[in-house]
């Protein structure tokens, strides 16, 4: 107990003794004994009431013994199934589960991982993609202050992730391989890299990557069929000394609209495996690309990360040009991307009448778009530059987009001044600067005279792109943000009221989600709406109706249990004649079954790099031993001081008004009050 609290208990004490000497014997001429009594409960009843005041505490030492973690990650995929492992799997768990010497040192933590990782609760075998890099990271992320190791109970087929052989992990990974072993002769279609997106009567290529593995020299036939109709077919030889061919095809597109087609590779002699041999793919043919003007007057890092963004969908062209370009054609392009306009820029606005993105920046001349009064946005700026945060608006209905973390992305410059917005307009960022969060808008969507515009204020958008490829490796998700915001400006139809999303090509056994956006007669998101989904196949009409969910502004259901083939879709709301119709396909592909056996290289290549070791399901035993015999496995004592109330406040509350009442009814009963 420290020091001050000793000193305010004694006087506590004290002052509690003088209250009650004071009331009952100064200056009291009688001094009957009853008041001895009374005294006594007047002085405990006020020390009690000081003491909880004071709450006095007491510092207590514990001790913690902290063992290690066994971390134990489960292949719960299909191919685990697919190599008919199930029986072992769950027999490595029960061994691992029973031995005591392991039980006694480590503490055991299981864990499931398909597509993602998951505390094991059952196994099901039935996650339609791998992820071990990510199952390694997090369970090393879940016990970094703690020692720990991971046993690794799968067949080494990573199909989703960063490759796990050159994983950086300061854990031990003992990799326990489970699958087939032995090496069959097999031919595959190991890659299909096609465009998206093609014109009609113009070719796209298609590049096939082929790969064998076996001991001698074969034949094999490759073609791509399109509605049971062979387009392409070449025999290529594969040997040991040549086991990849690569071919590349152009097809030439006839129809508008959604082709699928089917690349298959002939069966060679002894081949176990016989469903990588195929694989299906689709392309949209369509009968006219969005041209896209990018101009300004200056270069900038921006004009080439939003030149990448917009082109990242192949319907889409865009050409950069500087102001002082004279041979523009205006009429060439559907939309426009203005960038940091200054007053050379007075005959481009005299010409344009589409709608457009503008960007604004530190050298953009906010005199001269103050005076052009575009769409009533004006802005009463100083030549002060200032650099300005997102903050994401949820409510934004403009058009559906997520978001992408854009309070993480770096800071945009713009120059410092009040954004005024003289027409209704919807915000999807707002602006964040020197730490205060605003009602400014930093990027903003106006609709007006049938002209649809957006303002970006702020330069450096580069970076966005930059720190959402740092984020998740890929570019997707930001140029998809600034493919939804073309869209929506390049399109000069007539705003639909559902909007539905959905791919056009699903592999089998993968769940199947449709996104809608619904909207009312204003056109403001109504989740007040019941939306339903009609899923139809088209060879044997059998359907399927499920009910949409509302997930923040959209609404969204996802589907399971489909089998290969063909299917339509209906999109409906409840008591409205509103549709939405489209179609996908499921193909027989799946990845988890590509493979004819374990991959033990892999597996051994990450142990090595761990310090861990490879062990096959056969010799669980020897793993259990010398993970209960490798001493860097230790248990760590841990002290912990603690500081604990020396009273229960209920108990001397309770009595201190019990001694309080007790007196008072002496009082009464004697007459003195």
């Amino acid at each position: 107990m420290e020091t001050s609290t000793l000193i305010y208990i004694v006087l506590a004490v004290l002052v509690s003794v003088a209250i009650a000497f004071f009331q009952y014997f100064y200056k009291v001429k009688r001094n009957p004994k009853i008041n001895i009594l009374l005294f006594a409960l007047k002085a405990l009843s006020l020390f009690l009431l000081c003491l909880l005041f004071i709450n006095p505490k007491v510092e207590t030492l514990e001790t913690e013994n902290i063992k290690p973690v066994v971390s134990v990650l489960v292949d719960n995929s299909i191919s685990t199934k697919f190599f008919n492992e199930e029986e072992q799997v769950t027999s490595i768990l029960k061994e691992i589960k029973k031995n005591s010497n392991i039980q006694e040192k480590f503490n055991v933590e299981l864990f499931s991982f398909g597509n993602t990782t998951k505390v094991l609760d059952s196994l099901s075998f039935s996650e339609t993609q791998t992820n071990i890099s990510q199952a390694i990271d997090a369970v090393a992320e879940l016990n970094k202050d703690r020692i720990n190791t991971t046993i690794l109970i799968s067949d080494g087929n990573q199909t989703k992730g960063n490759d796990y052989e050159y994983l950086t992990t300061k854990n031990k990974v003992y990799p326990i391989v489970i699958g087939d072993t032995t090496q069959y002769q097999d031919i595959q279609i190991s890659q299909l890299n096609i465009n998206n997106y093609s014109y009609i009567k113009n070719k796209f290529p298609v590049e096939a990557l082929l790969y064998y593995q076996g001991k001698s020299t074969v034949n094999a036939n490759f073609s791509i069929t399109k509605d049971g109709r062979k387009v392409f077919s070449k025999t290529l030889q594969f040997s040991p000394s040549n086991p990849t061919q690569t071919v590349t095809i152009s097809l030439v597109s006839n129809e508008k609209g959604l082709q699928y087609y089917r690349a298959s590779i002939s069966k060679i002699s002894n081949e176990k495996n016989t469903k990588n041999n195929s694989k299906s793919f689709s392309v949209e043919v369509i009968d006219e690309q969005t041209k896209v003007l990018l101009l300004s007057s200056f270069l900038h890092p921006d004009l080439g990360a939003i030149k990448k963004s917009i082109e990242s969908n192949k319907q889409r062209k865009v050409d950069i040009t500087l102001i002082n370009d004279k041979d523009i054609n205006f009429s060439d392009y559907q939309f426009y991307v203005f960038y940091q306009p200054n007053s050379y820029f007075k005959k481009v606005f005299e010409k344009i009448n589409s709608n457009y993105l503008l960007v604004s920046g530190t050298k953009t001349d906010w005199s001269f778009l103050n005076s052009q009064q575009l769409g009533g946005i004006q802005k009463q700026a100083i030549n002060q530059p200032e650099e300005y945060s997102a903050i994401y608006n949820s409510s934004f209905l403009t058009f559906l987009q997520e978001d992408l973390g854009f309070n993480q992305f770096p800071p945009l410059r713009d120059k410092f001044g009040e954004i005024q917005l003289k027409k209704e307009g919807q915000t999807l960022l707002f602006q964040k600067y020197a730490g205060v969060e605003t009602q400014q808008p930093l990027f903003t969507s106006i609709e007006s005279n049938n002209q649809k515009f957006a303002v970006l204020f702020g330069e450096g958008i580069w970076k966005w792109r930059a720190a959402s490829y740092s984020k998740e490796q890929s570019f997707e998700s930001f140029d998809k943000f600034l493919g939804n915001v073309t869209q929506y400006l390049a399109s000069n139809k007539k705003r639909k009221r559902l909007e539905v999303k959905a791919e056009r090509l699903y592999p089998a056994n993968a769940p199947i989600t449709v996104s809608a956006f619904y909207v009312d007669k204003n056109y403001q998101f109504d989740n007040r709406a019941s939306l339903q989904l009609k899923i139809t196949n088209t060879a044997t009409k059998e359907q399927k109706t499920l009910p949409f969910s509302l997930v923040n502004n959209s609404y969204q259901v996802s589907v399971e249990g489909l089998s290969s083939g063909d299917y339509s879709y209906q999109v409906s709301v409840a008591n409205q004649n509103i549709k939405s119709y489209g179609k996908f396909k499921i193909t027989d592909y799946q990845i988890e079954e590509q493979f004819t056996n374990a991959n033990v290289k892999k597996l051994n290549s990450l142990a090595l790099k761990t310090n861990g070791e490879l062990f096959y399901k056969n010799n669980i035993t020897e793993l259990l031993k010398k993970l209960s015999d490798d001493t860097s496995f230790y248990t760590v004592q841990k002290s912990i001081i603690k500081k604990q109330n020396l009273i229960d406040w209920k108990w001397i509350l309770f009595l201190a008004v019990g001694l309080l009442a007790l007196e008072w009814f002496i009082r009464k009963y004697y007459g003195k009050i």
